[in-house]
């Protein structure tokens, strides 16, 4: 469960960035974040990677409080997330298989372990075929479902999105929403961060409208 409650981010130059921020998102829920540039998505998916502090405020994710969260512990409570970014952010000189096996090789895990999660973890986004392929020989699509592929492959309890279709065609960004829905039916807990109110009202799932830093509606899900 992630929980934030009274959350206030001011920068430095006076900016509110987010204001009196309470929400739950609940375990295996999936929540759309929806808003205008500068409504205070991103603020909000940094505080939850701890990339910010809030100014106030406490939030919780899968019973840890980041507040009181030691620094040391930053990095290891990163991995217990996956990330999947607009800009796919792939290792342009490593194949798919390489890419999506980076992110076990950082965190220790051993090669024959490897060796089985990647090609699962490939059959999963349907890019069994790719493996040996170098991310300038795919499609948006296709990259998008390596970046994918690479934030799950160490089975993170919660996904983060930020704009995960923004660079893609409206035919490869249905896909990837689609695939996005089919992991979350899995069980894992998701917030994607989107501009397409077009998608969001095609998947029928919580939709939390920001705007100038604070929740202006609030609808669907399992609330």
């Amino acid at each position: 469960m992630i929980e934030l409650s009274h959350v206030n981010k001011v920068y430095s130059e006076g900016n509110r960035a987010v204001k009196d921020l309470s929400l739950t998102i609940d375990d295996g829920e999936i929540a759309f974040i929806v808003g205008r540039s500068g409504s205070g998505k991103s603020t909000l998916l940094k505080l939850l990677l701890k990339e910010l502090e809030p100014t106030s405020g406490r939030i919780v994710v899968n019973d840890m409080d980041l507040g009181k969260m030691p620094r040391r512990y930053v990095p290891k409570y990163r991995r217990k997330l996956g990330v999947v970014f607009q800009d796919f952010r792939l290792l342009k000189d490593l194949t798919v298989f390489e890419n999506v096996a980076f992110a076990q090789r950082v965190i220790g895990v051993p090669g024959r372990v490897i060796r089985d999660t990647v090609p699962e973890m490939l059959r999963l986004v349907g890019l069994s075929a790719k493996y040996k392929a170098y991310p300038a020989q795919l499609s948006g699509g296709e990259q998008q479902r390596v970046a994918i592929a690479r934030a799950l492959i160490n089975r993170p309890e919660v996904l983060l999105a930020d704009e995960p279709t923004g660079n893609l065609d409206s035919f490869n960004a249905h896909e990837i929403m689609h695939l996005l829905e089919e992991i979350n039916q899995r069980g894992t807990t998701m917030i994607v961060v989107t501009h397409s109110h077009e998608m969001v009202q095609q998947m029928k799932k919580r939709v939390i409208t920001m705007e100038r830093g604070a929740v202006i509606q609030d609808e669907g899900g399992s609330r």
